[in-house]
């Protein structure tokens, strides 16, 4: 004949299913735990054209941060408390250098005092200087318009992901590393095609500031000169820089001044008054990417666009 357990061993009973299910709850949260994007390795990218370089040679084998939103000037932007804290978490920093980012620099200079591994990419692709200007003698920092020392930057993120990122596997690292590049190798040939479509008396540029000197130097193009003579937009230009911008302008026979997509071109539309010469003001992406869907979302799509710009504004008569 059966009989109910008594009140205490059934208690008891209670109690050792309740520690089971316990134990279940806090082995599934310490799992989920140790999934979170925070205990993720971390590569921290401080602009956005080397945040999409770096996105691709990265793959999903780490979380990367972009600092700079679409559409910022990399000279000023800035950046917030959480973002700061991030630059000193990270597994590595990548950032331009050359001076380009001049409000982050002494984050990331506190991230190397901290142990913290980083690499200055401009000062690692054979950069120049500028030639004229302000600025000149100065190095340039604007490496990314010339897509054959990008595809040199590729393979120094990728050997510095695969040595300071703990937990990447290295392979895929190097396998994205290699398509990207590749991609970048078809982007030169195809702009070399493009660029050809331009006589050679026509390669002139005139900007709203120095920034292009790397790929007249790749393309064979002749840098007249900028709206603001200095390789940064926080400079200004004088009534005296306009009238020697405007006098070169006439003697070249300048078709066309390029201005940043971002910046307004109150100046390069006063220039184009005061030289009186018919130019067309033609906006390109020269600092930053894009949102989505605005023409410059990626490195790859602002090189096409920013070419399509400069061979249909030099070729147009």
């Amino acid at each position: 004949m059966s009989s109910r357990p008594t009140a205490p061993r059934r208690h008891h009973a209670l109690a050792r299913l309740l520690l089971a299910a316990l134990a279940g709850v806090l082995l599934v949260g310490a799992s989920g735990c140790a999934g979170r994007d925070e205990d993720r390795a971390s590569v921290v990218v401080t602009t956005n054209i080397l945040g999409d370089i770096t996105r691709n040679i990265v793959g999903d084998e780490a979380e990367v941060t972009v600092l700079m939103r679409a559409d910022a000037d990399p000279h000023s932007f800035g950046v917030s408390a959480p973002q700061a804290a991030s630059i000193e978490r990270a597994d590595l920093v990548v950032h331009n250098g050359l001076g380009l980012e001049e409000n982050i620099l002494r984050h990331v200079r506190a991230a190397e005092e901290s142990g913290v591994s980083t690499l200055a990419v401009g000062e690692a692709v054979d950069p120049i200087t500028y030639t004229a200007g302000e600025s000149a003698d100065e190095p340039d920092p604007h490496f990314w318009t010339d897509p054959e020392r990008v595809r040199t930057a590729v393979g120094l993120i990728a050997d510095h992901v695969i040595e300071h990122v703990q937990g990447v596997d290295r392979s895929v690292v190097a396998e994205n590393a290699s398509a990207y590049g590749a991609r970048i190798t078809e982007l030169t040939g195809w702009m070399e095609e493009q660029f050809h479509r331009i006589p050679d008396g026509q390669r002139q540029l005139v900007t709203n500031h120095h920034v292009f000197g790397y790929l007249a130097q790749r393309f064979g193009f002749r840098i007249v000169g900028a709206v603001i003579p200095s390789g940064t937009t926080l400079a200004s230009p004088s009534a005296s820089d306009l009238t020697s911008l405007a006098t070169a302008i006439e003697t070249a026979g300048v078709r066309a001044i390029f201005v940043d997509s971002s910046q307004p071109d109150r100046l390069a539309q006063v220039l184009k008054r005061e030289s009186e010469v018919d130019v067309d003001v033609v906006p390109l992406f020269s600092e930053s990417l894009t949102a989505e869907g605005k023409g410059a979302a990626t490195y790859l799509e602002m090189m096409r666009a920013n070419t399509r710009s400069i061979t249909t504004g030099l070729t147009t008569a």
